[in-house]
C-alpha cells in the first residue's frame, strides 16, 4: 500500500472515531440532562427540597431568575429558600411534569429548554396551575451535571399586562 493510500485510510478512520465520539458525547449529555430533570421532577412532586437542590451548584455564583419575586435570586441559599416557600404553599403535592426538553452542548457546559407544568392547591384551597418556560445552563463537574443557571418565565399579554399562566404554542 501506497503511503498515501496509508494516511488517506489513518484521516478517514480518524474521521470515525471523532465524529462517533462527538455523536456519543452528545446523546451521553442529553442522557445525564435527561436523568437529571427527571430526578428534579420527581423532587418537587415529593416537596422534597434537599433533593431538589441537589441538583444545583452549591455557590453563590448560582443565578435564577424564577416566575416569582424578586427578579432574581442569587446564590444557592437564597434559592433554596424561595423552593421552601414555593413548596409550603402548596396544601398537597404538586403535579410537576417537564416536556419539550431539548439540550445543547457538551463538555464542560450545556445548556436546555423545557416546557414545565407545576399544578397545586395552594393554602386557600385554590388551585395554582402554571404552564413555565424554563432554560437551564449546566456545568459539568468531574461528570456530574449541575444547574449553574436557571430561568423561569410565562408569556405576559401587553395590552393587559397580565401573566398567562396557560400558555399555548
Amino acid at each position: 500500500m501506497s503511503k498515501a493510500k496509508v494516511i488517506a485510510v489513518a484521516v478517514a478512520a480518524l474521521t470515525v472515531v471523532a465524529i462517533r465520539w462527538t455523536d456519543a458525547s452528545a446523546t451521553d449529555v442529553q442522557g445525564a440532562v435527561r436523568s437529571l430533570e427527571d430526578s428534579f421532577a420527581q423532587a418537587v412532586r415529593a416537596k422534597d427540597v434537599d433533593a431538589i437542590m441537589k441538583h444545583y451548584t452549591v455557590s453563590e455564583d448560582l443565578v435564577v431568575f424564577d416566575v416569582v419575586p424578586p427578579r432574581q435570586y442569587t446564590g444557592w441559599k437564597a434559592y433554596k429558600e424561595d423552593w421552601r416557600k414555593i413548596l409550603s404553599g402548596c396544601k398537597d403535592s404538586p403535579k410537576f411534569e417537564i416536556s419539550e426538553l431539548v439540550t445543547y452542548g457538551g463538555g464542560r457546559f450545556a445548556y436546555s429548554h423545557s416546557i414545565q407544568n407545576f399544578s397545586c392547591t395552594n393554602q386557600q384551597d385554590k388551585k395554582l396551575d402554571m404552564i413555565l418556560r424554563v432554560t437551564d445552563g449546566y456545568a459539568n463537574f468531574g461528570g456530574e451535571w449541575l444547574i449553574a443557571h436557571e430561568h423561569v418565565s410565562v408569556p405576559v399579554d401587553l395590552t393587559t399586562g397580565q401573566a398567562i399562566l396557560q400558555s399555548k404554542p
